[in-house]
This record gives C-alpha cells, sequence and structure tokens, in this order.
C-alpha cells in the first residue's frame, strides 16, 4: 500500500470528524472520494498532508505528496511557465534549467504558445492545466486533487476530465481526487470512497462499475 490510515480518530473543537477510520491505496490507484458537504473529505486531505495531526491512529503515507487546490492560485504577477516552476525553485533548482524541465509539460499538455502568458489571459481550463502542472513538478508519485474542476463550466469540466485521465495513464501516479460530482468519480475512477456516515468511521467502497443511482443512495440522497 501507498497510502493507509488505520484507526485514525480526528476532531476539531471537540467535533469528531474522523472516528477510527481505515483506508488503504495502491499505487497508481485513481480515488475518488464523494459525501456529503462537511462531512470530512477535506479533513482527510488535511491529514495526508500533514497540516493535521491525529489524535489516534497510524498514517503510512510516503515523504512527498503532491497537492492541487479547488482554486489554482497562479500568482497574477508571474507568467504561466514561472508559476509552473515554483515546486522546482523551492527545490533549489536554478530558474533556467527549471524552465526547461516544465517546458516539456507545457508542449505535452498543449500549451506550448501559452508560456509566457499571464494567468488572467489563460482560459480557466488552461489555468487548471498549468495547476496540474505544477503538481507534476512537485515530483510526488501521490497527487491529492481538491475538486479540481469544480469551478469551470460543463463544457471545459468534460474536457479536462478526459485530459485528465488520459494524462494519469502516461504519468502513473497515485491519485486521490475530491469531487462534488458523482458522474465526474465514475469516469475518472478505479475506487470511489463513499462517506457514509458523520463522522467518518469508513468509507464503503465501490468500483466505477456501480450507478450514480446506487452512489445517492448510499448517502441518503444528499447533494455531494
Amino acid at each position: 500500500m501507498v497510502v493507509a490510515m488505520e484507526d485514525v480518530y480526528f476532531s476539531y473543537n471537540e467535533k469528531v470528524i474522523l472516528s477510527g477510520l481505515n483506508l488503504h491505496i495502491k499505487a497508481e490507484e485513481f480515488i475518488s472520494i464523494v459525501g456529503a458537504s462537511g462531512c470530512g473529505k477535506s479533513t482527510v486531505f488535511r491529514l495526508l498532508l500533514g497540516l493535521e495531526q491525529p489524535q489516534q491512529g497510524v498514517i503510512k503515507k510516503p515523504g512527498k505528496i503532491g497537492y492541487m487546490p479547488q482554486q489554482h492560485q497562479l500568482m497574477p504577477w508571474r507568467t504561466a511557465l514561472d508559476n509552473a516552476i515554483v515546486p522546482l525553485e523551492c527545490q533549489g533548482i536554478k530558474k533556467k534549467e527549471a524552465r526547461r524541465q516544465a517546458q516539456q509539460f507545457f508542449i505535452r499538455f498543449g500549451l506550448a504558445d501559452y508560456e509566457d502568458k499571464k494567468p488572467h489571459e489563460l482560459s480557466g481550463g488552461m489555468q487548471q492545466r498549468v495547476s496540474f502542472i505544477r503538481t507534476l513538478l512537485t515530483g510526488a508519485d501521490v497527487l491529492l486533487l481538491d475538486e479540481p474542476f469544480s469551478a469551470l463550466d460543463a463544457l471545459t469540466r468534460k474536457d479536462l476530465q478526459q485530459w485528465l485521465k488520459d494524462i494519469v495513464k502516461v504519468e502513473k501516479k497515485t491519485i486521490l481526487f475530491i469531487t462534488h460530482d458523482i458522474d465526474e468519480a465514475l469516469f475518472l475512477s478505479n475506487r470511489i470512497f463513499v462517506a457514509t456516515t458523520q463522522p467518518i468511521a469508513a468509507f464503503e467502497c465501490m468500483d466505477s462499475s456501480v450507478s450514480k443511482q446506487q452512489i445517492y443512495a448510499k448517502i441518503g440522497g444528499a447533494m455531494v
């Protein structure tokens, strides 16, 4: 297992969020996490990133994990290319070499003519692709994607879902993906972790062969 949580307990301001949670994820899996709003999905990410510590239990994970937030968080004064290379600069790589390494991703991901554009000059889909390149350049084998397409229009979102599915096959990364869109989870994932209780004591694991209605039934018809 590349990522595991074993009997993890976490509470915040006396509210229990996770209660004895266990999860196990294999290398190169694409796992989507769905559940009612506020159920604790993002808390799982915060624990894996080390931003929070469990009160009980054990978390097993690689030393390096990449994170892509819901909003792209690109710096408006930097070009797309210079936004992408931030992880490399943080590793002490000189800017010229960092740009060289990032350039190949811009070519592969259909952004070859946009390296020198500022974020406001890019479409929403392009901004998210730059954000994903930045996440890849952390060098992490495990990537946490937190609702990365939720702010996009429906057509752009569908395009990026297919784009991400194709990219993941090539990059061979392990992906944990929070989404409010069950169709998105079914399209992208090997397995879907459904939070059916609050606090989360366990995820119900379902594969992509299940129906949208089956997942809705597991969460009581709540919006996710």
